[in-house]
Order: C-alpha cells, then sequence, then structure tokens
C-alpha cells in the first residue's frame, strides 16, 4: 500500500499581497501527475487544506477539483482538519464523501474510527491491517470536556486523543496485526517553524512532546510548513509552496510512505516544483542594481534590506526597475551615526526654527535628513504660510 503524505495546502492563501491560486492549481497539477506515476493508493492531507475558516468560491472550487482529480487517478484521500479550517464546514456531507473514497476526519467523535485497509498475510502468517486514524487541530477550551480532561491545554487533549487511538489498535490487534498510520495537525516538539504558521496557542506554547506519537508505524504531522524528519517514524510534510521568504531555502515535496503485510518498508520524498523562486537580497542599494550574480533574482519574489548609512531616495522604484517583484522593503544601516539619546519631542523642542522642525520631521520618519532641493521646497513652502498669514 503506497501513502503520499501531504499538509498545509492553505488554499487562497495570497504572498505578500499576490495571489496564490494559480501557483496553487499548478501544485495540484504535479499532486495528481506523481499520483498517476507513483501509483499512489492513499493521499493524505494533516490539516489546512484552506487558508480561512470561510473560503472564497474559487478556493472551494479548486478543492473539489483536486479531490475528483485525484479520485479518477485511482487514489482514495483521506483529509484532516486544522487550526485554518473550519471543521464543521470542511467535514460537510463526510458520510458521502467516504463513499468516493474521500475520508474526512474533522470530528472528535471519529479519533478512533480509522480507515481499514487489509495488507495480507504478515511474515507470521497473521492477516494485516493498515489503520488510518486522523487527528484533526483540537483548540483545547472546545473540547476538553468531550476527551474527558481536566486541564485545557494541547498536551491534554492531544494525549488523550492518542490514547484512543492506542485502545482502539489495542482492540483491534487481538485479531489482526494492526500497522497504524495517524494524521495530526499539532506543533511537535523539535520541529522547525517558519514565519508563515499560526501558533496554536498564545505564546507559542503549544508543543506536544513526541513521544506522544510512539508506537505508531507511522504519523504524518501537519502545521509546520518546513518538510522535516522528527524521528523515523515522525514526519512533517511541510506546505507545497513557500509562504514566507523565510522558507526560501526549503525545497518543497512530500513523503511517499510504502506499508505492507510487515510494516512501513520504505519512506522516499516526492519534490514539488515552485512556480517562482524566492530571493532575499541585502546590502546597499547601487551594489544590489549593479552585481551580475543577481540576474536570477530579477523573475523572483523578492525580500530587499538596503544597509546603506542612509536611506536612498525612491528606494522601491529603482529596486523594481531591475527587480519588478520586490514585494518587502526593509532597511538595516550600517556605518549610520548613532541616534540621540533624546526623545524626538525633546529634540523638536530645540529645533531654532520652523525649517528646522520640517527637516528634523523628515529625518525621523525616513531615517534620511532633506537634500538641498526639499530643503528649498520646504523653505518657499514656509515662507508662503508666512506671508498668507501677514495678509489677513
Amino acid at each position: 500500500m503506497r501513502l503520499l503524505h501531504t499538509s498545509d495546502w492553505h488554499l487562497g492563501r495570497s504572498f505578500h499581497g499576490v495571489g496564490m491560486l494559480d501557483a496553487q492549481r499548478s501544485f495540484v497539477d504535479q499532486l495528481v501527475a506523481a499520483v498517476e506515476r507513483e501509483r499512489v493508493d492513499i493521499v493524505l492531507i494533516a490539516g489546512d487544506v484552506y487558508d480561512r475558516a470561510l473560503p472564497g468560491v474559487d478556493v472551494v472550487h479548486l478543492l473539489d477539483d483536486a479531490l475528483v482529480r485525484l479520485t479518477a487517478a485511482g487514489a482514495q484521500v483521506v483529509l484532516t482538519s486544522g487550526n485554518h479550517d473550519s471543521a464543521i464546514r470542511l467535514g460537510f456531507a463526510s458520510r458521502l464523501l467516504e463513499r468516493g473514497g474521500v475520508h474526512l476526519r474533522t470530528r472528535v467523535e471519529d479519533l478512533d474510527q480509522p480507515l481499514l485497509i487489509p495488507l495480507g498475510t504478515d511474515a507470521a502468517g497473521k492477516d494485516a491491517t493498515l489503520a488510518l486514524y486522523g487527528i484533526p487541530w483540537l483548540e483545547p477550551r472546545m473540547v476538553a470536556d468531550q476527551l474527558g480532561v481536566d486541564t485545557a491545554s494541547h498536551f491534554e487533549v492531544t494525549r488523550a486523543a492518542t490514547a484512543l487511538v492506542r485502545a482502539d489498535i489495542a482492540r483491534r490487534a487481538a485479531s489482526a496485526t494492526v500497522h497504524s498510520v495517524v494524521l495530526a495537525h499539532t506543533f511537535a516538539s523539535g520541529g522547525i517553524s517558519s514565519d508563515s504558521e499560526r501558533d496554536l496557542s498564545i505564546g507559542g506554547v503549544g508543543a506536544v512532546p513526541l513521544d506522544l506519537f510512539d508506537g505508531f508505524s507511522y504519523t504524518a504531522l501537519g502545521h509546520l510548513h518546513g518538510r522535516q524528519k522528527l524521528s523515523e517514524s515522525v514526519r512533517y510534510s511541510g506546505s507545497p509552496l513557500a509562504y514566507s521568504f523565510s522558507e526560501a531555502a526549503q525545497q518543497k515535496g512530500a513523503w511517499l510512505v510504502d506499508v505492507g503485510p510487515d510494516g512501513v518498508a520504505s519512506v522516499a520524498e516526492v519534490l514539488w516544483e515552485a512556480p517562482r523562486p524566492l530571493a532575499v537580497l541585502r546590502g546597499p542599494l547601487e551594489e544590489l542594481l549593479a552585481d551580475p550574480g543577481h540576474a536570477w533574482a530579477e523573475t523572483a519574489y523578492c525580500q530587499v534590506t538596503l544597509t546603506d548609512a542612509q536611506r536612498p531616495a525612491r528606494a522601491m522604484e529603482r529596486l523594481r526597475a531591475r527587480f519588478p517583484d520586490t514585494l518587502v522593503l526593509a532597511f538595516d544601516p550600517q556605518g549610520a551615526t548613532a541616534p540621540a539619546e533624546a526623545s524626538y519631542s525633546s529634540r523638536l523642542a530645540g529645533a531654532p526654527d520652523d525649517l528646522a522642525v520640517c527637516c528634523g520631521f523628515l529625518d525621523h520618519v525616513r531615517g534620511r535628513g532633506a537634500d538641498p532641493a526639499e530643503r528649498a521646497a520646504l523653505a518657499e513652502a514656509l515662507e508662503n504660510v508666512r506671508l498668507s498669514e501677514v495678509s489677513r
């Protein structure tokens, strides 16, 4: 049985104001091609299929198209909800969809209701079964009572959820060999985060210990956007696309998991092609504009940090002349004179005249003093105001 572990599609998300629906359609094309090429039996989606609880109509159509194409390619789909999804809306018509090979696991009531797949006979001569369980994102305050825990924390509700799964595995193991695959949308200790994930709890204290997943044949995690291996049997697939510049160096992909009568036989990577590269550039403006080594970034989405001692005039305009898709511009002056200890208001109080006040304001808000042309324009404006007041 061949599984493809994915997560965090975030359909409908934008990237610094740029819509990504076309890029997400391209990912779906690659996913369907991989299912056909690798003869995938089951596609796993470990939460955050949507980017928001109320997705747009075109976004819903994209998921609908993806599910139709995946099942037409011969794969079943097991899908859990994440912290960006609405579990109720995503789980609508789950019993009907199950008949078409799409298995939704969005409710606490379904934690110990696995999808069961016969695997044949194992080396000991016993019947072997693949049991796929889904643990959606569990909001502690909402599910603590249902799970019978006194403390509403991510650790306690996840421990209770995995206990239900273990109890079901134990019941089934009495009559057959059970190889368990668990989908879970959570932040497991040891995972490396990026800027595009939303904390599962205030202050980021929602991490759960890795040993909660001990004993499962494979745990398919979702929530963190970098593909990573926490142990041989516990992995994040990451998001299929980069959703922040902190992910610029990540190679996006998924995990291909082969499970046979004797358990997990192999885990291999499947890589996705990025529709656009991401460039994180840093340096003085003139160097960035002239350096031929940055030619590759001219077709990339760019995050630029300028290190000029003073902020250059028309910085974004000049950058976009070479790098048209500069989306983020920041300043980190190097070698600039350290700012005075006095507050802006106290420095303003010591200004000798109105022109000094105006020039000081420019320096305060943009990190660069007024040039001669700007000083002349400000002086002229102030003189016009003075003459207007005198003539009243």
